[in-house]
């Protein structure tokens, strides 16, 4: 969320700049807008990142008890 944030306020940002004739304000808009961008594709990874951990986790997991069964059976 924090990279949506950015985005939207770099587009208040660049839009001000744009109506009072602010080119620092403008250009810093459009680098927070790029910095928000960029935040969020980040944020997805981890995201992403973490599901796949937890797949890992509940397989591993799933693995194991199969294990501890087969070898409960057999005693």
């Amino acid at each position: 969320m924090k990279g949506t944030a950015k985005v939207v306020k770099g587009r208040i940002e660049e839009a001000a700049g744009v109506l009072t004739g602010n080119d620092k304000l403008r250009a810093k808009g459009r680098t927070d807008q790029v910095v928000g961008r960029i935040t969020q594709a980040a944020e997805k990874g981890v995201r992403q990142a973490k599901e796949a951990a937890e797949k890992s986790v509940a397989k591993a997991k799933g693995i194991a008890k199969k294990i501890v069964d087969g070898v409960e059976s057999r005693t």
